[in-house]
């Protein structure tokens, strides 16, 4: 008997089920750093954005500044991130040369994983997605505003 899944026709289930095999594959590659993928994320958003706040990054992630504290926190423990007095209340983050490192040895790591993705759908569908999925991102952010 085959069975049937009316899910296979529904966007979501589709973005949910090809996430889950893009994220798996990015676990794989980045396994032996020992760092979350939002620890990479954040990682790589300090490196991009040298002095920027905690508050900062956790915006340009979309990661509540509850959660934002324990991710900073294991970074500067590995000794990726510093942290400095920028004025009363403020602190800036940048990377160590161990965040350095590590920084680029992760953006290596994500490009050989997109790469494989984006082969497989060739330039014109990887646009058509890149056009698109900012579409779906941004309206959850409408609908708030609204």
């Amino acid at each position: 008997m085959t069975l049937t899944n009316s899910l296979e026709s529904r966007l979501g289930y589709q973005l949910r089920r090809a996430s889950a095999v893009m994220m798996a594959d990015l676990g794989r590659e980045l396994s032996d750093l020992d760092l979350r993928p939002a620890e990479v994320t954040t990682l790589l958003v300090i490196a991009e954005n040298p002095d920027c706040s905690q508050t900062e990054v956790g915006q340009v992630l979309a990661i509540k500044r509850a959660n934002m504290v324990p991710i900073i926190s294991r970074l500067m423990e590995r000794g990726l991130v510093e942290r400095r007095r920028l004025d009363g209340r403020s602190h800036a983050l940048t990377l160590t040369e161990a965040g350095r490192k590590m920084a680029d040895d992760a953006v290596a790591r994500i490009e050989r994983h997109e790469t494989r993705f984006t082969a497989l759908l060739g330039e014109a569908d990887t646009n058509v997605l890149f056009r698109c999925l900012p579409t779906i991102r941004s309206a959850r952010s409408n609908d708030e505003e609204g």
